[in-house]
């Protein structure tokens, strides 16, 4: 009679399936499989065996090959160690195989074809001497990290952290007109020679030896004897233009909001770079040279500054009626000669921002144009420099200026975002008419002492704001934001150093507080020691 034995069945309590792996699979690797694989060679052991690219995954499991099957080497072979290592030399025919072939090639060519070779030869020479350094080119250069403005100290508090995507959201439509409290200085007369000058008749950058004056709010006459009668907030326009159009900026920088009562400084930090005009800042691969190179970032700063201030004073006619405010230049002493002093008017208005904000700004002007009726129109004069075309995805001017000048504005306007957003807010704060834009380059690409005026061209400050995507809306959001935010904040205790307490004591003994801005979307509150 047939028997029947029952097979032995492995009970798993906490789920489904075999508890162990029976004894004839023990020893064996595992390979995971799926039902939808194609079935393809039998002993694929590369995952290689199909060359085509169309193949390369068809018949591959959705597993992965694994490494069940991979070889390893287990002796042990550090202990071998290499006897001759003299370089390998070659041989006379091995050095000169390359040249030979190359003339042999050259042999079997006719004679049009021989020259087109010659120059492709020349031009691949000319090249990798000139780009052998550099990378591929579809892997970017790593980006040095860029030095802070200020050393962040242990003993400072952060108070808020403001990103940039929220700052962009920031709007208030609500600013009214300002209105004019004081006018001061004096300025000169637009010279409208300069509008015609081209890369063909070049004209050659003066140094002019004038006497620039960038005083911070605190330090301002005019803001000290305001302060006591009107206004809550005093700023001078580069500060205020900073912080609106903070969201472009790439560089660290920072700013000192002093607290004096119920009244705010922004102020600017004593001995800083913060007046000094940035070179290709938002490119994709600003300048990284270093030490004394005139190509480092901070040498090619003050080059942009040097020839912003000559160009702003070269193209205006010296010696000529100046057109002069009701008060005096503030800055400028009773002995000092007016010829020496750079031609500058101050305006400081007045905005009401809502929320018990009193802002007063000391903005400029850089010259005066006269129409053909008479009437005075107040503009700003910046100047865009050229180092070297070759960097940052340039273009050369003297080649493009007179035909493409949209393509060169565009590639400024790519490479330096901040610097242009900057000016244009501190021409739309000020009420200039005009922004004169002034192209100037390098003599030669190696010299950053010698200059060239290559041209100039004129916008209006709200058609420019437009082209360049500058909402005052967002920047007024962003200014107003931060002065709601430090008023919320309690006060504090300034501390600094000896001889600045000692100076800060001495100018004001009612202090209460200090907020630092540290490259916008950090603010940092001082405690005492």
């Amino acid at each position: 009679m047939a028997k029947f034995h029952a097979p032995v069945i492995q009970d798993n309590p906490s789920g489904w399936g075999p508890c162990a792996v029976p004894d004839k699979f023990k020893d064996m690797p595992y390979q995971p499989f799926s039902k939808g694989d194609r079935l393809g060679k039998v002993a694929d052991w590369t995952g290689a065996t199909y060359q085509d690219k169309r193949y390369t995954n068809k018949y591959s499991s959705q597993f992965g090959g694994g490494s069940h099957y991979a070889y390893f080497h287990e002796e042990d072979e550090t202990s071998f160690q290499l006897v001759d290592t003299a370089k390998t030399q070659k041989t006379a025919y091995q050095r000169n195989r390359m040249r030979n072939m190359t003339q042999f090639n050259m042999q079997t060519l006719p004679k049009s074809a021989k020259q087109k070779e010659r120059d492709r030869m020349r031009l691949q020479k000319k090249f990798q001497k000139q780009f052998g350094v550099r990378q591929k080119w579809d892997q970017k250069s790593q980006l040095k990290p860029r030095d802070s403005s200020v050393e962040v100290r242990s003993d400072w508090e952060v108070k808020e952290e403001m990103d940039f995507p929220r700052l962009m959201k920031m709007r208030y439509m609500e600013v009214a007109d300002p209105t004019d409290i004081e006018c001061c200085g004096a300025l000169e007369c637009y010279d409208k020679a300069f509008d015609r000058i081209t890369t063909r008749n070049e004209k050659q950058l003066r140094s002019i030896k004038r006497i620039f004056h960038t005083v911070t709010t605190t330090d301002d006459p005019v803001i000290r004897k305001l302060a006591k009668t009107q206004g809550n907030v005093f700023a001078t326009d580069a500060i205020l233009a900073t912080l609106m159009c903070c969201t472009r900026s790439v560089n660290s920088w920072d700013i000192i909001v002093q607290r004096v009562g119920n009244k705010l400084f922004f102020d600017k930090r004593d001995n800083s770079d913060f007046d000094l005009l940035t070179v290709s800042e938002t490119a994709n691969e600003p300048p990284q040279d270093e030490g004394n190179s005139f190509n480092s970032p901070r040498n090619l700063a003050m080059e942009a500054t040097y020839i912003n201030h000559n160009f702003s004073q070269q193209c205006l006619r010296v010696g000529a009626e100046r057109h002069k405010f009701p008060n005096p230049n503030p800055f400028v002493e009773e002995d000092m000669d007016k010829s020496e002093v750079a031609s500058v008017a101050y305006r400081y208005r007045r905005w009401k921002l809502g929320e018990d904000i009193d802002l007063i700004v000391r903005c400029e002007h850089d010259g005066v144009m006269t129409g053909a009726n008479g009437e005075v129109s107040f503009i700003n004069i910046k100047t865009l420099n050229e180092w070297d075309s070759r960097h940052c995805n340039g273009v050369d001017w003297r080649q493009k200026l007179d035909s493409q000048r949209g393509a060169v504005l565009a590639t400024e306007l790519k490479n330096n975002s901040y610097k242009l957003a900057r000016w244009t807010c501190c021409a739309l704060l000020a009420g200039s008419e005009y922004l004169k834009l002034g192209y100037v380059s390098r003599y030669h690409v190696k010299d950053s002492a010698r200059h060239v005026v290559l041209g100039t061209q004129q916008f209006k400050p709200n058609e420019f704001a437009s082209q360049i995507n500058l909402s005052m809306e967002n920047a007024w959001g962003i200014l107003r934001c931060q002065v709601i935010r430090v008023y919320s904040l309690p006060d504090g205790t300034f501390s600094s150093d000896e001889d600045e307490e000692e100076e800060e004591e001495e100018e004001d003994e009612e202090e209460e507080g200090e907020i630092e801005g540290v490259t916008a979307p950090h603010l940092y509150s001082k405690e005492s020691e």
